[in-house]
């Protein structure tokens, strides 16, 4: 049984062509993106989409890192991959609206007037009962007192009340 490797520079050596492993980590990017773009909103839980595809994108490089690859710089390359399209696209995302708009979903309305707007609600998958749930955690008990509300971007809940008549 061996404790330490013969050779330490292979641990840091390459082992797939760079090419390669910079086009696996920009294909699962945007691969990912798109496909965490088109589900219902609530699907990523509170992470806005770009969050969510980064975080499991560097927790599967990483993983290969501590094991599957007898190279750490294989790893290291993909990790630095990543990286750079997050940054490059929140950069131009921030720019550029046509970007925030495909990689940002707008918010979707779901309570206008006290009324629910059960299409928009079927787009989500989101039940009366849940809606309800997280009026609640709003303070809010009654759909009468909704002006609007909204499922985020990034999937979470927001609610804006109808003011109060004077006196109240």
């Amino acid at each position: 049984m061996d404790l330490l490797p013969e050779d330490w520079t292979a641990i840091f050596r390459p082992e797939a062509p760079l090419l390669e492993l910079v086009v696996r980590g920009t294909v699962l990017f945007f691969g990912i993106l798109v496909l965490l773009r088109i589900m219902p909103r609530r699907t990523g839980g509170e992470l806005a989409t770009m969050d969510l595809v980064f975080v499991v994108l560097i927790a599967g490089a990483g993983t290969l890192s501590l094991g599957e690859y007898t190279s750490l710089a294989d790893g290291m390359i993909v990790i630095a991959t990543l990286m750079g399209w997050n940054y490059l696209v929140n950069a131009l995302s921030f720019r550029i609206p046509l970007i925030e708009r495909l990689v940002s979903a707008p918010p979707l309305q779901v309570v206008r007037d006290g009324k629910l707007l059960r299409r928009n609600m079927r787009r989500e998958w989101l039940t009366e009962e849940e809606l309800m749930g997280h009026l609640r955690e709003l303070g809010i008990e009654d759909l009468s007192e909704v002006k609007a509300a909204y499922v985020e971007g990034e999937g979470h809940i927001t609610a804006v009340r109808r003011k109060s008549p004077k006196g109240d």
